[in-house]
């Protein structure tokens, strides 16, 4: 657990900065710092995923002390991806949020507004964990052509998301907040928002 609060205040910086250094310092993570991952993609899912790792461990320090080194010890990307998803349980939204947080190189964040932005990919969090590699990385190879090429895929994924998000405001002003019935974009929409606390 950090005691640095400023630095806290800043999530993403935290993450991506802190953890991800501590990360490969020790190899692992605790609790704190793997929830701080979890509760930045999306904060409502932390319940569900506590009570799902404390089944599997017992215990959320065990849980997290455990998943994260055999992350850590993981023989490729496409094994991390597969034991986040299929041993672990994490759904791809959320396992490429951990591992993008750790290897931000390699792993982009598997998200329903970057769908909506390259037209595409809706369904992969559908497949089962031992198809999904494959798709990934065509999702990966579409961020990284989507955005100029002069930005890390990191920042390639925030443009995505922030034009997005972005483009949600415009069409919210000009129907002025209000619309009669909720449309399929605007179920999408509502997904989004509730996704990555605005990250």
């Amino acid at each position: 657990m950090t005691e640095d609060y400023l630095r806290y205040y800043n999530l993403e910086a935290y993450l991506f900065e802190d953890v991800r250094q501590r990360f490969f310092r020790d190899g692992k993570l605790d609790a704190f710092d793997l929830f701080s991952i979890i509760i930045w993609k999306a904060n409502r899912s932390k319940s569900i995923l506590a009570r799902r790792l404390i089944k599997k461990c017992g215990d959320l320090e065990v849980a997290a002390d455990t998943f994260t080194a055999e992350l850590f010890n993981a023989s490729s990307p496409e094994e991390r991806l597969l034991l986040a998803m299929k041993s672990w349980g994490f759904f791809l939204p959320m396992a490429s949020s951990i591992l993008s947080v750790l290897w931000p190189d390699v792993f982009t964040i598997y998200d329903i507004r970057v769908c909506q932005e390259l037209d595409a990919f809706q369904k992969i969090g559908n497949l089962k964990p031992e198809k999904v590699w494959p798709e990934y990385c065509e999702y990966r190879d579409a961020v990284v052509k989507a955005v100029p090429a002069d930005l890390l895929l990191r920042d390639k994924d925030r443009f995505l998301w922030g034009r997005s998000a972005a483009r949600q405001l415009v069409r919210d002003i000009q129907r002025g907040f209000v619309t009669n019935a909720p449309s399929a974009e605007d179920s999408v929409e509502r997904a989004a928002a509730s996704d990555r606390g605005g990250k």
